[in-house]
């Protein structure tokens, strides 16, 4: 044998191992594929349900909107017509209310200035859990008693 046909020889091997390793990449791919394609077709199988459920859902969310926007819209209308009437009622009440309320003030007033009133007193800080002395318990029951 000559060296051309040597050479001739180990391509011809290397080009069988080759074609084999080919080979066997091309059946991996090929099996690879067919599991992808189950995949997605199981998920198809899956998804187009849950697709209709939430479609299902969804509508059923956009009907419920449209009742509370319905009511909304009514709170809203009930809102200004309390308004309105509130409105009313003091412009219709209130002035004359104001004013019996301040006679009414003017006359105790006035009557209790025949009585000998105090000078008004300044307010006092209260510190929660400690004892009032007995000098304040004094005034404060002297107070009750007038009142």
């Amino acid at each position: 044998m000559s060296g051309g046909e040597v050479a001739g020889i180990l391509v011809a091997v290397f080009w069988a191992i080759l074609v084999s390793f080919l080979a066997v990449a091309l059946a991996r791919l090929a099996q690879t594929l067919r599991a992808t394609t189950k995949l997605v077709a199981d998920v198809t199988e899956q998804a187009v349900p849950l697709l209709a459920d939430a479609s299902e859902a969804v509508r059923s969310a956009q009907t419920q909107i449209d009742r509370v926007d319905a009511i909304a819209s009514d709170v809203q209308e009930v809102t200004s017509n309390a308004s309105a009437l509130s409105s009313t009622v003091a412009s219709t009440f209130g002035g004359p209310l104001v004013k019996v309320a301040a006679f009414g003030y003017g006359v105790r007033r006035a009557i209790g200035r025949g009585k000998d009133v105090p000078a008004k007193q300044t307010r006092r800080t209260v510190i929660v859990g400690r004892p009032v002395p007995e000098a304040r318990r004094a005034k404060r029951a002297d107070r009750k008693k007038r009142d």
